[in-house]
C-alpha cells in the first residue's frame, strides 16, 4: 500500500501522518500545488490550519490544484482519509456530507478521547470490529459535526456514521456524538480525532494504526 499525504500551506500534522503511514506501508508527501498523485493507492489529508484557516476552515484548501486530482481519485473509488482539518477540507469539497462548526465551548481543546466504531465494513475500518472502542487524541477549535436532521437520519440508515464519541467524550457538541463519517461508497472517510498521533505505545495508544493500517 502506498499512501500520499497532502501538504498545504499551514498543515502541521503532515509529518506525523507520513510517519504513521510508513508504519504500515510506503508513503510520500504530495504538494498542494501539484496535479500529480504519484500513483498512490490512498490519500491522507492531514490536520493543521490549511491556508491559515482564513475565510473558513478548509474553504481555501478545497480549491488547491491537488484537490482536483483528489476529487477525481475519490470519485473513481480511490481511498481518501481526512483527519481534522482534512475532514473539514473534504466537507468543503463536497466529498463528505455535513460541516464542521466551532466547538460549543468556542475554545481550542486537546485531549484523549474514546471513540466507538459504528461501521466496521469500510476499507478504513477493516481492521477493527463494530462496537470496538479506540483511544485517540483530539485537538481542535472547529470540530463540532453538524448536518440537518434529515441528513443525519440518512447517514445513520446508510451506515455512513463510522465513529461516535463514547459516552462522556463528546467535548465539542457534535450532533449525535458523531466523530467520523464516510461517503455513500465507503472509500472516503473523515474524522476529527487524530489517529496519526496514536501509533506508538510511548504516546499512550496504538489504536490509530488500526484505522490507518486497515486498507494496507
Amino acid at each position: 500500500m502506498k499512501f500520499g499525504v497532502v501538504q498545504f500551506p499551514g498543515s502541521c500534522d503532515e509529518r506525523d501522518a507520513l510517519f504513521a503511514a510508513r508504519r504500515v506501508g510506503d508513503a510520500e508527501l504530495l504538494w498542494h500545488a501539484d496535479h500529480d498523485l504519484k500513483g498512490v493507492d490512498a490519500v491522507i489529508i492531514p490536520g493543521g490550519f490549511s491556508y491559515g484557516d482564513y475565510l473558513r476552515v478548509g474553504a481555501i484548501a478545497r480549491f488547491s490544484p491537488v484537490m482536483v486530482e483528489v476529487d477525481r481519485f475519490a470519485r473513481s473509488g480511490g481511498l481518501v482519509l481526512g483527519i481534522c482539518n482534512g475532514f473539514q477540507v473534504l466537507c468543503e469539497a463536497g466529498l463528505l456530507p455535513g460541516a464542521l462548526l466551532p466547538n460549543t465551548s468556542l475554545r481550542f481543546v486537546c485531549r484523549q478521547v474514546d471513540v466507538e466504531v459504528v461501521n466496521a465494513n469500510i476499507p478504513w475500518t477493516a481492521g477493527v470490529e463494530a462496537g470496538e472502542v479506540l483511544s485517540i487524541p483530539a485537538k481542535h477549535t472547529t470540530g463540532r459535526y453538524w448536518a440537518p436532521d434529515p441528513v443525519l437520519d440518512e447517514l445513520e440508515s446508510g451506515g455512513q456514521v463510522v465513529l461516535r464519541y463514547a459516552a462522556g467524550h463528546n467535548f465539542n457538541g457534535s450532533a449525535r456524538d458523531i466523530a467520523g463519517v464516510c461517503n455513500a461508497a465507503g472509500n472516503v472517510m473523515g474524522l476529527m480525532p487524530h489517529p496519526e498521533h496514536a501509533v506508538d505505545v510511548l504516546t499512550g495508544s496504538v489504536d490509530g494504526l488500526k484505522l490507518i493500517g486497515s486498507p494496507a
